[in-house]
């Protein structure tokens, strides 16, 4: 006896297949599995961007295969294509709503990898992926019973967070209401944050600017922990 399929084939046009395979995790990867796609969805999490700017963000991608991932993503339901209102006019990339549900998949991924010994954290970052970094690995009991306003002028973006209840929000937002400002390259934040080099020093010799409140500014840069590195085996 044949058992009958769910849906109707012939109404339901035939997406590229990898694996055969029922599991949501192989379709997940039919998905989002081809290289540069994920790290795509990553550059759009915290809001539209044009696909000059997505390139930037990502400097080892082609003009051609950015092209492509973004009409598959689109393809998928992930993202879609818009124009902005006058003056600008100009054409961006943005989420679907079950495209900016992916957001914890890349954190997850991201705590999980950064574990591993061949992980260099003195490589290239967005400005994006700093901010998801800060959303992934905020320590909540270090959070806990903070209040504050952070804002972060990084790579030519401008973010503001919101640390709450053990937890932090990061939007795209005016810095008006900051209680304090980080001012300079991804990198050199990422290096007060996660390696404790002195914000003194970072100040000092011009890596990064630090405006309002200094106590609030220090103090959200301990909120953070990175997840111990894995130790393998010795071999046999």
């Amino acid at each position: 006896m044949k058992l009958h399929k769910l849906t109707k084939e012939q109404n339901v046009p035939r997406k590229r297949r990898f694996y055969d395979d029922a599991c949501g995790t192989a379709h997940g990867l039919e998905l989002i599995g081809e290289r540069w796609a994920l790290l795509i969805l990553r550059e759009l999490m915290l809001g539209p961007k044009r696909f000059s700017d997505i390139r930037a963000d990502l400097p080892g991608i082609s003009a051609n295969v950015l092209t492509q991932r973004l009409e598959g993503l689109e393809a998928n339901g992930l993202l879609i294509r818009r124009k902005l209102p006058p003056p600008s006019s100009a054409q961006v990339y943005e989420l679907t709503q079950w495209g900016y549900e992916a957001e914890p998949v890349i954190k997850t991924l991201g705590r999980w990898a950064v574990r591993s010994p061949d992980h260099d954290p003195t490589m290239q970052i967005s400005p994006v992926s700093l901010m998801l970094s800060f959303r992934t690995m905020i320590d909540a009991e270090r959070a806990k019973g903070v209040e504050a306003r952070i804002g972060f002028r990084v790579g030519g973006e401008c973010f503001l967070g919101q640390v709450f209840d053990g937890d932090i929000v990061i939007k795209r937002d005016p810095l008006d209401n900051a209680e304090a400002t980080f001012i300079g390259e991804p990198a050199m934040l990422a290096t007060a944050v996660y390696d404790r080099v002195p914000l003194r020093d970072l100040v000092k010799d011009g890596s990064l600017i630090v405006t309002g409140d200094w106590q609030v500014a220090e103090r959200f840069l301990n909120l953070f922990t990175l997840p111990s590195k894995f130790d393998p085996p010795e071999p046999k």
